[in-house]
Formats: C-alpha cells, structure tokens, sequence
C-alpha cells in the first residue's frame, strides 16, 4: 500500500477529495423533497387561490414581455399562467433546496412544465440553453481549460507563494491576490478552486494541519479565506461568473441600455478588495488566530517541496506566452467595452476560438472541461427567469406584499435600499444558486424601483453587487462544497466566519452607497441623503 504523502499536490486533486455523507437531516430532506414539491405544485395549482392573483390588470405590470403576453391570450389566460408559474417556482425551489434529485434534473423538470402548462412557447423555453450568458459559461470553460493545461495558472500561483510567501501572513496574502488575478480572467469560480485547491492544501499540510478532530486554525483560516477570496474576487469583476452578467443584462434591458464592464469594476473593485482585507483581518485577528507554533512549517523542508514544484515546471513555455497574451488581450477588450461597444460573450468567443483554433491554438477540444451538469442546471434557472418575465410574477407580488404591510408610494429610498440589498445577501443562507437569486430578485428591484419612481440602476445595481457572498454553507455554491470535503472545518467555523462577514458586506454595500456609489452616479442621492 503506497504512504499518503501530504505533500503531493495530485493527492488533492477534486477527483481524490473524499466525498461527505449526508447527514440524517439531509437524507431525511431529499426523501420527503419529492412529496413536497408534488404537493406544492397541486397546492398552488389547483387548490389555493390567492387573492393577488385573482385581478391583473395589463396597467398594473412592468414587465413589457409580460404586458404583450397579457395583450394576446386575454386576462383569465394570463392569472392562470401566473398560478401555474408560481407552482412551478415553489416546486422547484423545495426539490434545489432538499437535493431529492439531482439539480440539472430538477432544471429539467422544470423546463418541461413550463412548456406543458403553457406558460412558455417550446420555443422561449428551450432557447434558454442558447442565453449569452450560457454561451460566456462556455467559453470561460474553455479558456480556463487553457490556464490548466499549460500550467499557467499554476506556475502564477506558485511563483507567488514562493517569492512571498516567506511567513504564515504573507502566505495568506499572498493567496489574496491570486484570487484578485485569476478572478480577472476565469469566470468560472469552481475553475479557481480546482486550480488553488492542490496549493493551498499543501501549504496546510506544512503548517501542521490535519483534518476531522485534530483540526487547526492555520488549516481552518487557508481554505475558509480561500473559499471567500474566490467568491468575492468574483464580484469585482461583470466577467467574474455567469450570475453577474445575467443580473447586468437583466438591468441592462430594464433601462434600455449596458451595465459595462468598466462601470462595474469602478464601482466594486475597491469594495471587494477591501473586504478581502477585512476578511483576512477578522480571520487571522479575531476567528482564527495563529498560536506560535502554527507561524512556522511543521514539516522540515516543506516549503522547499513546493519550490521543487515550481522548478519542476522550467523556464515559461511558448504556450504559456500565447495564453498569457490571449488573456491580457480579452481582459484589455472587456475593460473597454464602453469604448468599442463589443459584449464580453462576442470577446469571449474570439479567445476560445484562437485558443481552440489548429495550429496556432493551446488547447485541443478533448481538452476542454465544460460540466455540462452545471450548463443544464443554469439553463433551468434562466428558463425560469423566462417564465417570471412573461408573467410579472415578481413585481405582482412585490405589489401585493407592499400593499398587505402597509408600504405607501412615499416610502424613503434607504428603507428600500436596505431591504432590497439585505434580502440579496442574506437569501443566499437559503438559496443553493447564484443565478437563481440573480432571476428572482433583480427583477423585484426593478419591479420595486418602477412602483416607488425611483432609478432602476440606483436599487437594482447594488442588489446586482450582493451576488457573490455564497461561502457560509456548503450547499451555498460549488467551491464552498469542493472546499467543505477537505474536512478542514466545521460548519460552526465557517458560519460565525462567513455570515459575519455577510453582515460586514451589507454594512459595506450601504456605506458605499451614500459615498462611493453617489460619487459615481449609480445612486444619485446617497442612501440617506446624509452629504
């Protein structure tokens, strides 16, 4: 039997990471999943009538989609779409949620009553798959592919760790930057964990951890700052995942204009950067502190592992030079998309194609790691983005809620940013997907913004800018459970850790809003109106 060595970087690789049992709980959820979804389904179908649901008027709707949906099949047609379509929703939301079956299955499911209930054409609903969103998904998968197969990403992170990381601190920061960089140019956040994992489990290794009861904080702080560095890093960027540039678009049709790349790296670079530092602080300082025997390796000669493993890879290939300068090409294109006007999608497509393309390409298509599972499971969310739209169901409840608590037309801009903002961050305690939060309350931004007469970009941008705080729990986002199977904490660490610095982010989001976002026009007032 061959001795497990902690310093093998295949030894954590995704593949070899071990897979957690579910917990009674979790199992006892996926098995009464399915009656509850049959039974929510036929509930809100068939048996309960909601009284906001019983009288739409085409007057009352915001969606334009959902006004000429109205037009053609008549009032009575129209609520009876709205009652299938919020039976679907909350069908689906309980089997994402209790993982009875496999996401993308669910995705499916839920395609395909959309179509049988009549509430999407086949046509609008099978489309989906074909979203641009879908299509940058693919083509960030392929250019990660590039970052893998040439080492490049890689040899990055190496380099870095090496030439700085000459302490438990520097280690750490060292590993904050990584993240800032490679959030630059892989849209793919899972891409970055299956990239860093391998490193920073080494580096733990090093440093004396060790996984289940003899856990330690420099263990505990290495991944659970990892898994927040890769999410928020994401956020500073539109191109950092699928679920910004669908919220950006669905902003961008509600205003009849772009949410650039350029603005949203203006407005969320210094702020995610700075909870990059807040987080590294709280971590080291407060949650996980390092006592001084976990300041120094603990395995002699294994920082010297890792320099080997730099050395191993040699003087940068030709390969490396063409991916590095196809990279820097699409991140100068992308930050200047308000100039020339061209899509990140259309910019991505170019990338992947000369990457792709015989001869002078890097990467071969058998190469390419596309998981489709997730493809189907994100056309599942964008089909029932679709269906909400040609319903209005968001802004008619939204309405209906509003009216129920009492909240006039006169209600202030701030009660609405706080609510809107801290409902986006802290669902995310609920919600299994990015994109799926990104479908249901953008929309109910706008829908909010529309009814109150305020600018749309002022309470749907900052909502946009809540997407990415998905590393408290495990099923919050895919890293968050790759980075849970290294059995490096627990889920008390990484609840106190994480939804602390959720509640930091809010904070943040807010004070940004009345100084920062007012500087640059995105809310024209401030959030108080206190300057």
């Amino acid at each position: 039997m061959t001795k497990f060595d902690p310093l093998d970087m295949n030894n954590y690789r995704i593949e070899k990471l071990p897979k957690r049992d579910k917990s009674k709980f979790e199992k006892w959820l996926a098995i009464i999943g399915p009656i509850l979804a049959i039974a929510a389904f036929i509930l809100f179908a068939f048996v309960i009538k909601l009284p906001f649901l019983e009288s739409i008027n085409s007057s009352d709707l915001v969606s334009e989609s959902a006004k000429k949906v109205f037009d053609k099949i008549g009032s009575a047609a129209f609520i009876r779409n709205n009652e299938f379509m919020l039976a679907i929703f909350a069908a689906s939301i309980i089997l994402w949620m209790t993982e009875a079956i496999p996401n993308y299955l669910t995705s499916l499911l839920l395609i395909i009553s959309l179509v049988l209930t009549g509430v999407l054409s086949e046509k609008t609903a099978y489309a989906q798959l074909g979203h641009p969103v879908m299509w940058l998904n693919i083509m960030s998968f392929v250019l990660a592919s590039m970052l893998v197969v040439t080492g490049l990403a890689k040899r990055f992170a190496l380099w870095l760790i090496v030439k700085f990381g000459k302490n438990a601190s520097t280690i750490f920061l060292s590993f904050l930057i990584i993240n800032l960089v490679l959030s630059a140019f892989i849209s793919a956040t899972t891409a970055k964990a299956a990239i860093l994992l391998p490193i920073f489990m080494v580096i733990a290794a090093i440093y004396g951890a060790k996984s289940g009861e003899k856990r330690n904080n420099f263990g505990r702080s290495i991944v659970l700052q990892n898994l927040l560095y890769i999410n928020i890093g994401a956020g500073a960027f539109l191109t950092g995942s699928g679920a910004n540039l669908l919220a950006a678009a669905i902003i961008g049709g509600a205003i009849g204009g772009n949410i650039f790349f350029s603005d949203w790296m203006m407005a969320m670079f210094p702020v995610m950067v700075s909870l990059m530092f807040v987080g590294y602080l709280l971590a080291m300082k407060v949650f996980f502190p390092l006592p001084p025997d976990e300041r120094l390796p603990q395995i002699e000669g294994g920082m010297e592992r890792l320099k080997e493993e730099y050395e191993k890879l040699g003087s940068i290939t030709f390969l490396e030079i063409k991916s590095s300068i196809i990279f820097i090409a699409i991140l100068a294109m992308w930050a200047t998309d308000s100039i020339h006007g061209i899509s990140p999608t259309a910019v991505a497509f170019v990338g992947a194609i000369v990457a792709l393309m015989p001869k002078i390409g890097i990467v071969k298509w058998n190469d390419v790691d596309i998981p489709w599972h997730l493809m189907l499971f994100s056309a599942g969310a964008y089909t029932l983005g679709a269906g909400l739209d040609e319903t209005d169901l968001p802004s008619i409840s939204v309405n209906a809620f509003f009216d129920h608590i009492g909240i006039g037309d006169n209600t202030s801009f701030w009660i609405l940013y706080l609510l809107l903002t801290g409902v986006m961050i802290f669902s995310a305690l609920i919600f299994q997907s990015k994109t799926m939060r990104a479908m249901i309350f953008i929309p109910i931004a706008i829908g909010v913004a529309n009814r109150f007469g305020f600018d749309i970009v002022s309470l749907a941008l900052p909502v946009a800018f809540m997407i990415e705080h998905v590393y408290v729990l495990p099923f919050n986002s895919k890293p968050a459970a790759l980075l849970y199977e290294t059995d490096q904490y627990s889920l008390t660490d990484t609840f106190k850790y994480g939804f602390t610095m959720m509640v930091v982010s809010w904070l943040l989001i807010i004070v940004a809003g009345e100084t920062w976002f007012r500087f640059l026009g995105i809310t024209p007032h401030g959030v108080f109106g206190i300057f």
